[in-house]
């Protein structure tokens, strides 16, 4: 394994002299001397290949000799050395705990029925860890040499375990503590082994599925989830066939350990629970139906007894029919009752064994035969034995009492248990037809319902019920009346038979009754109670009048209440709504009048920044005096400091750019504005371009310094470096990106998984699509030949998709002459941005969150290029990076980036050196962007922050100095940072810009008409000319 060649293995060692046979022996010396020298020609040849590793890796300074050491080796920095070594010791520890517990499981499993499957899973899968380990062990250490160290070949192979297996293919896989790799394991094989690694969790799987008494759903989750991205990643890997030995593919595998740890930790818990919850639970379930096999057993062997005792009083009568039939059925049941017996202990057995098959897996007639015959035969050896006890009864002349208590006795006990058995069956067949959801009581009431709604039987079962409930409801009639005319006449009967005194006496209290009510209906005063019941209980009533004079008054109260409320309220809005416009409006040019450009005694105050170690100490990078070049650029980021800070947006800045010429700066922001500002010892506005229509989340100068270019969600709008709107292109798609040609006349819009290539007029002049990729953001070379792109892997070659893990991202180079992807490597984190450098050897790739920026060098080969990774600039501290990462300095010799937090890193391009790095409390508010002008004489570049604010940072010597024109003329950015689509805009925009009288212009439209209508002031007081873009 490694770098080397595979050596070939001679037959014996030719230095052990103890293989030499005593006496004289010319032909065995001769032998001897052969084999010494197929030994030494064998070392030759790999020392030879080894050399021409070398020699080819020599070739690299030859080709740029602008690097010290060009060799495309892994990385040097001690601190990548440590976090590279922390990450695979991190990751050999999970598999190391994972390997624990499949032990453990394993251990635990066989005391479980049919555990050979998961037996012999388990330790196919812990063999394929220890494969797995061992090829990310043999990537790390060439990654980091001094950190990792290799796995000889004597530690993990062994011969006689190979003689072992051989012979003795048809025993199962010895459990052994460390299992060993067998294989000659090389790098091209990871795609290989991370299929079959998925193939043995997918088999370990199933086997454990296999077990119907318990099912976790979270091992079920973790596993499939594993299986899932191995599948994903063995087929991205497929595509990167013989450059498993390039390092930017060895850092990508060394990054995919990481995915895969958070799997191996997922499932290792998963089995621990497992083991302690599960497995009990499946051997308690094992023990109960094996206890139930044996006690049935034993009833059976207690019932042949009692029946084979029985038989000694009637297997010598034969001379009758019904005696014949007494020993039939006995001898029936003594069958029956043996056969219960036997199938019970062979049912235990087979439920204990280890290897027996899964119940799936089996005939379906060999189950019924274990799990069904015992309780079966059992069931019918009870009944023959009842129906010859009842026979005997008669046959050896019992008296007739005895005879008929046997037999009824005997019929209740065979028809109970015929209805117990057959509800048994019933339930069993309602559980297989319907999976547990419906009971059998369930599936009973179903069938009633059913049968009832047959016609013939709804006919039978209601129809008699209705005539009896109407003969019945007839008679209750007919015998109520004639009970009322009963009564009536008795009634009749007494009252005459009454004496006369009481029938006066009751005619005296009668009469006084009926002659109240008639001065009462005269009187108004019973109206009184009336009133009373339909009104409240207390208090005075008022007349009929009044109370509806009362009620039409109170009635037009609340409706004229109403009627002014409904028109405060209806008024209010309006008012408010303009008085809060006003406000706003007010509120807004008081505020841009004052702070929208800088004033003199505005600038802050000078403060020196110090490289810092978190300590407040100022402490010198590592190696940095030693040489000369770079030690001369330390004094000079030391001494940066802001020198001025303005307001340019009222939202956050999104992106910021210095043109070419060093003449503007140009921002960008979700206030739907980009404003153009002059460069010079006072930064001041020079024009403002309104977008109405779309947030504007990048800006890109032209080569020539003299268009700009503003990115809209779908579309892009060019500009000249006067502030005219020369053309608005709008697209269909999301415009992800946008980069010049390095000529100028045409540019690249990033649209999905589209590069497409515009003119100046919007038209298309070519389209490189890219497959099952997502583009976020390209860089073009100076000669237009190539283009370097970031993007986003949609789905694998074979259509996976990523079920848990991160998914791919890949850095291409891509010929844009022949339309053909010369070279692609793979990364694990979000990418988001790319640059080139000036002489086109490398690019900088900018990346999302915490991930530290990375330069990517383009080597040629023969006619294509190879891209390999050259540094990854780490920070002193974790930092949450903001945007993309810029080149800056003479040549692009810095490499600066900003944090959120308001931290600013440099590094040394080509050492990876930290420089400089500016702390967030000098900086103060949260950084978004940063730009690097390229052509002034001075360190000096910018910042964006949240709040919209603009913070210029230079260098106090000869900072009143002059553009540089060499600059000028050899530098053409072709690669602006790619920018987010912006979210939401600001909501008072609008009121304070106003519209231009000057509309679109074509291409070949002058500018002196917006010139002439704008203003020229030279207070920063006044406001500039705002260009609004239909």
């Amino acid at each position: 394994m490694g770098r080397g060649t595979d050596y070939p293995e001679p037959a014996a060692n030719p230095n052990d002299l103890t293989a030499i046979p005593a006496g004289p022996a010319g032909e065995q010396q001769g032998s001897r001397g052969h084999k010494r020298k197929q030994t030494l020609l064998s070392l030759l040849d790999a020392l030879a290949e080894l050399s021409k590793d070398e020699g080819l890796d020599e070739l690299a300074p030859n080709q740029q000799p602008s690097f010290e050491d060009d060799r495309d080796v892994p990385t040097v920095d001690e601190h990548l050395q440590k976090v590279g070594a922390e990450a695979f010791n991190k990751f050999q520890r999970r598999v190391m705990n994972l390997d624990k517990e499949l032990r453990n499981f394993a251990n635990a499993a066989r005391q479980l029925g049919s555990s050979v499957g998961i037996l012999s899973s388990s330790y196919h899968l812990r063999g394929r860890l220890a494969q797995i380990l061992y090829l990310f062990r043999e990537n790390a250490a060439d990654l980091f040499p001094r950190k990792i160290s290799r796995q000889s070949r004597e530690s993990i192979s062994s011969t006689n375990l190979a003689q072992f297996r051989k012979g003795k293919r048809h025993r199962a896989p010895p459990h052994v503590h460390n299992p060993i790799v067998m294989e000659k394991l090389d790098p091209e094989d990871f795609p290989e082994q991370l299929q079959m690694f998925a193939q043995d969790v997918t088999t370990f799987l199933d086997c454990l599925n296999e077990f119907p008494e318990f099912t976790d759903e979270a091992v079920n989750a973790a596993i499939l989830a594993l299986e899932g991205d191995l599948k994903y990643w063995a087929s991205c890997l497929k595509a990167y066939e013989g450059q498993f030995k390039y390092p930017a593919v060895q850092r990508y595998l060394h990054d995919l350990s990481s995915e895969m740890g958070e799997h191996i930790d997922s499932i290792t818990s998963s089995l621990s629970v497992f083991i302690e919850i599960g497995v009990p639970t499946i051997r308690f379930a094992q023990k109960h139906a094996s206890q139930n096999l044996l006690n049935l057993s034993t009833v059976a062997t207690f019932f042949s007894a009692v029946t084979a005792t029985t038989m000694q009083f009637s297997f010598d009568m034969t001379d009758s029919t019904l005696a014949n039939a007494v020993n039939s059925f006995w001898f029936t049941s003594l069958v029956f009752s043996i056969g219960a017996a036997v199938n019970s202990l062979l049912g235990v057995t087979w439920k204990q064994a280890m290897y027996r098959s899964p119940g799936h897996r089996v005939p379906w007639w060999v189950l019924i035969w274990i799990k069904r015959s015992p309780l079966a035969f059992l069931v019918l050896s009870v009944a023959c034995f009842s129906i010859g006890l009842v026979l005997f009864a008669y046959s050896s002349g019992q008296h007739q009492v005895t005879c008929t208590l046997t037999t009824v006795f005997s019929a209740c006990s065979i028809v109970g248990l015929t209805a117990v058995s057959a509800w048994f069956a019933s339930e069993r067949w309602a559980f297989s037809r319907h999976n547990g959801t419906k009971w059998l009581a369930d599936v009973l009431s179903e069938t009633k319902v059913k049968v009832k709604s047959t016609r013939g039987v709804k006919w039978l079962i209601y129809e008699p019920r209705a005539w009896a409930w109407a003969c019945s409801r007839w008679t209750r009639q007919h015998f109520r009346k004639l009970s009322d005319a009963v009564s009536e006449l008795s009634a009749r009967t007494v009252s005459r038979l009454t004496t006369v005194s009481d029938d006066k006496l009751a005619d005296t209290e009668r009469g006084i009754t009926p002659v109240s009510p008639l001065p009462a209906c005269a009187s108004p005063e019973p109206l009184s109670p009336t009133f009373r019941r339909g009104g409240s209980e207390g208090g005075q009533l008022s007349p009929i009048a009044e109370l509806t004079n009362t009620a039409a008054s109170v009635a037009g109260d609340e409706d004229g209440t109403a009627s002014i409320m409904s028109d405060h309220v209806g008024s209010l809005p309006g008012a408010g709504r303009g008085r809060f416009a006003n406000a706003v409006r007010a509120v807004i040019k008081m505020r841009a009048a004052s702070t929208a450009f800088p004033v003199e005694g505005r600038n802050p105050r000078r403060q020196r920044t110090m490289s810092s170690d978190g300590n407040g100490k100022e402490t010198e990078p590592v190696g940095v005096l030693k040489n000369s070049r770079v030690g001369t650029l330390v004094p000079k980021l030391k001494s940066l400091h802001p020198t001025q800070s303005f307001e340019a947006h009222v939202a956050l800045v999104r992106h910021l750019q210095f043109s070419p010429n060093g003449k503007f700066l140009a921002t960008s922001s979700w206030d739907r504005t980009s404003v153009i500002f002059k460069v010079g010892e006072t930064f001041t506005s020079h024009r403002i371009l309104a977008h109405p229509q779309g947030f504007v989340g990048q800006v890109a100068w032209s080569p020539s310094g003299h268009m700009l270019l503003t990115k809209l969600g779908r579309g892009v709008k060019v500009w000249t470096e006067d502030g005219v709107c020369r053309r608005t292109i709008d697209r269909r798609r999301n415009v992800q990106s946008i980069t010049w040609m390095p000529g100028g006349e045409a540019f690249l819009s990033v649209e999905g998984s589209d590069v497409t290539k515009l003119d100046l007029n919007g038209t298309v002049l070519a389209t490189y699509h890219f497959d099952r990729m997502v583009l976020h953001d390209v860089a073009v070379t100076q000669d237009g030949v190539r283009m370097v792109c970031v993007g986003t892997l949609t789905a694998s070659a074979d259509g996976f998709h990523p079920s848990k893990c991160r998914a791919e991202k890949q850095i291409i180079a891509y010929n844009m002459v022949k339309q053909e992807i010369e070279n692609r490597v793979p990364v694990l984190h979000e990418v988001r941005d790319i640059t080139l450098a000036r002489n086109d050897q490398v690019a900088l790739v900018s990346y999302e969150n915490k991930a530290p920026p990375q330069l990517w060098k383009l080597d040629p080969v023969k006619d294509s290029v190879r891209l390999s990774l050259r540094h990854t600039y780490m920070p002193k501290v974790v930092v949450d990076f903001a945007g993309p990462s810029y080149f800056g300095g003479k040549n692009d010799q810095l490499v600066l980036c900003a944090g959120k937090a308001g931290d600013i890193h440099i590094w040394d391009r080509e050492s990876g050196t930290l420089l400089h790095h500016i702390r967030a409390q000098t900086v103060g508010g949260d950084l978004t962007c940063i730009a690097w002008n390229h052509a002034w004489d001075t360190f000096m570049f910018a910042t964006g922050s949240h709040d919209g604010g603009v913070r210029i940072w230079t260098t106090p010597a000869h900072f009143s100095g002059s553009i540089d024109t060499s600059a000028v003329s050899s530098r053409a950015p072709t690669n602006p940072a790619n920018t987010p689509r912006s979210i939401s805009p600001a909501p008072y925009d609008a009121d304070y810009r106003t519209d231009s009288p000057t509309g679109q212009l074509g291409v070949d439209a002058g500018d002196g008409n917006l010139e002439s209508l704008a203003p020229r002031n030279s207070s920063q007081t006044l406001r500039p000319p705002i260009i609004v873009s239909s």
